[in-house]
């Protein structure tokens, strides 16, 4: 595989204690932003509390279009670096708090590789930051599109 594919590849990682098999699952939506912050640290938070696993998901999204341009690379040099501070987090927060946490890096759509995630994990909440775009109120928030998705119910974290 070239490089350049194997680079969209999407992975997990495990961290923490081993979950119990029949732990229930929430799954967290970050990318990076405050709110999105906010939302990891309320999910893990609520893991902690209910004993349940956390999926913490990475969406990074990318156009077709970028393995064309001359900035492919620094694009997916800052997705690598921010991949790389969401995990470290993640895993000091796996370890400090025993949460088992799985973290899943994919690229896409927001909203179709969160809804995929959590009917795959069969997760029994979804978290996710609220948008601070303006452009959200005509077109719709990946909270707003999960929330009428319906498979689960969805946390948003302000």
């Amino acid at each position: 595989m070239s490089g350049s594919a194997a680079a969209f590849e999407s992975t997990v990682e495990h961290m923490g204690p081993r979950p119990d098999p029949a732990a229930r699952a929430i799954l967290v939506g970050v990318d990076g932003s405050d709110t999105a912050m906010r939302a990891a640290a309320f999910a893990i938070g609520l893991a902690r509390r209910q004993g349940y696993r956390l999926i913490v998901t990475f969406v990074a999204a990318h156009s077709a279009l970028t393995v064309l341009g001359p900035g492919v690379a620094a694009a997916q040099e800052a997705v690598e670096e921010l991949d790389c501070d969401l995990r470290a987090a993640a895993r000091n927060a796996a370890d400090e708090l025993r949460v088992p946490i799985a973290f899943l890096r994919t690229y896409g759509d927001p909203f179709t590789r969160l809804r995929e995630a959590a009917d795959d994990c069969q997760v029994d909440t979804v978290v996710v930051g609220a948008s601070m775009s303006a452009g959200h109120r005509f077109a719709g928030s990946v909270a707003t599109k999960l929330i009428r998705a319906g498979h689960w119910p969805v946390l948003v974290v302000p």
